[in-house]
């Protein structure tokens, strides 16, 4: 497999605050199943949003294909926030969310769960669970070569949440995509992932921070 994804030597903190990540290097290859797992505090969430291109490092880069990670419309790599709430935009009918991020496709609306009366609320008319679906499907686009999900479905039943893991790795093996799944829940961890990374062998922090 082609290396696509390369975390090397990446170290954060937010407005100098204790370091959050320090010296984090990692490379995920062309359609792999990987897991990040650990306790909170050990900067999880910040790394997921810095390999998405949401955050920048302070030290360090993250590389696609031996290049920059691109910043523009083309995102090759997208992140399912832990928090769905604050991924959204609140003036914004849910129909209107889908529209932004370029979602056409019915079956990944059905498969997700997602039923065509929620389309026409707002944000904080569903519930968190509901939240997670959209946010879910706004991230499959065409152009998502590896998907990281941040403790995605916590919000949801054990039920939704077996429908939407069996959907996803199915999802990912027709479109050859990569999934980094990041969670406190091993047994998951064990069910999708081909690999899993303990985050706090492999970042160099002398005391657990805020994983914001």
């Amino acid at each position: 497999m082609a290396t696509t994804l390369e975390v090397k030597d990446v170290s954060f903190r937010y407005a100098n605050g204790p370091w959050v990540l320090n010296n984090v290097s990692l490379t995920i290859e062309d359609g792999e199943r990987v897991a990040l797992v650990g306790p909170s505090g050990y900067g999880k969430s910040t790394l997921a949003k810095i390999m998405a291109g949401y955050l920048k490092p302070v030290k360090g880069t993250v590389l696609w294909g031996g290049k920059a990670l691109p910043k523009d419309e083309y995102r090759p790599v997208q992140l399912v926030y832990q928090h769905p709430e604050k991924a959204l935009n609140s003036r914004w009918k849910m129909k209107h969310s889908l529209a932004e991020a370029g979602v056409q496709d019915p079956e990944i609306i059905r498969e997700v769960g997602i039923r065509e009366k929620w389309l026409e609320r707002w944000p904080n008319e569903l519930s968190g669970g509901e939240l997670q679906r959209f946010c879910l499907v706004r991230a499959l686009g065409e152009q998502t070569r590896i998907l990281i999900a941040d403790e995605m479905t916590t919000m949801l039943d054990a039920v939704n949440q077996a429908h939407i893991w069996q959907f996803l790795l199915s999802h990912a093996d027709k479109k050859k995509m990569g999934i980094i799944l990041i969670t406190h829940n091993m047994y998951l961890a064990k069910q999708v992932a081909t690999r899993i990374i303990d985050v706090p062998s492999i970042n160099n922090i002398s005391v657990r921070t805020d994983d914001l």
